[in-house]
């Protein structure tokens, strides 16, 4: 089986030493491997993202010397396709139409972050039927009814990871009691949760290997749940250290001092970087 990684950026802000580590690592690990490493750009959040920071990525992990395989596949060009495979899960009855607050829905809809749970929801909506979704209802998982249509599957998945090493699976009264009904998108705002967009994309793509942030670890049972309700392939996870701050803190876009842009602006070379975050140079 060929090894296809990618590393999948949100051109919302400047890469920084963490970003590197990731791109780095899932780049080695692909070439190693004699196999592919895919660029892509999740910019659902078409509020935030911007196209001087998709160019800047490309640019910084140009000069890092990481190369890409194929085109660069961004999510905002295939947002119809995503809405349109939901049908699938409408037609099962397992979704439902949710008009809660605004706020909580897109902060619902965005990537996880180390240290913030899923705000489990309490069900508000959950008795409403699909013939009554209304213009900018969010659509939610009935997470009791998916995992009851799954009640035969191997919800499992194989991790590779230093901290994670070995096979899991997933939990399904854990899962009702920290993920609970996810929001999978929002009509009219044309933008689809993280994990679903990620989910069909990694199938699409072929990816067998996801390598990315331990922050990320306890939401992989969410995605194992919709790979199996939409009859995808689940690939091997691979959740890396983190790159931290002085005070131990989980980098993030608003560390700009620690953005590949002004290493490079001051003369630091890709090897610079690579002993940064603690990797070898090629």
């Amino acid at each position: 089986m060929a090894f296809i990684t990618r590393f999948a950026p949100s051109p919302t802000g400047p890469l920084h030493l963490g970003h590197a580590y990731s791109a780095i690592l899932a780049h080695d690990m692909a070439r190693a491997a004699r196999g592919r490493f895919l660029l892509r750009m999740e910019d659902t959040d078409l509020e935030r993202c911007r196209p001087d920071y998709d160019a800047l990525i490309q640019e910084d992990l140009a000069w890092l010397g990481l190369t890409w395989d194929g085109p660069i596949h961004r999510q905002s060009q295939h947002i119809p396709s995503y809405n349109s495979r939901l049908e699938a899960l409408e037609d099962k009855g397992l979704l439902y139409p949710c008009s809660c607050t605004r706020s909580d829905i897109r902060a619902a809809l965005s990537a996880p972050q180390e240290g913030v749970a899923f705000n489990v929801y309490p069900g508000t909506c959950r008795h409403r039927s699909m013939a009554t979704r209304m213009p900018g209802d969010a659509l939610r998982l009935n997470l009791a009814a998916a995992m009851d249509s799954l009640s035969a599957a191997d919800l499992s998945f194989g991790e590779t990871g230093p901290v994670h090493a070995g096979q899991h699976r997933v939990d399904p009264d854990r899962a009702m009691q920290q993920i609970g009904d996810v929001v999978l998108s929002r009509k009219g705002e044309d933008i689809v949760a993280y994990f679903l967009a990620s989910a069909f994309d990694d199938s699409d793509q072929g990816v067998t290997h996801v390598i990315r942030g331990e922050d990320l670890f306890d939401f992989t049972p969410v995605q194992v749940i919709l790979q199996h309700l939409f009859g995808l392939p689940t690939p091997v996870y691979h959740h890396h250290r983190l790159i931290r701050d002085d005070q131990g803190k989980r980098l993030a876009k608003r560390d700009d001092a620690r953005a590949i842009q002004k290493y490079r602006a001051e003369g630091a070379k890709p090897a610079d970087i690579r002993r940064m975050v603690g990797l070898q140079n090629p």
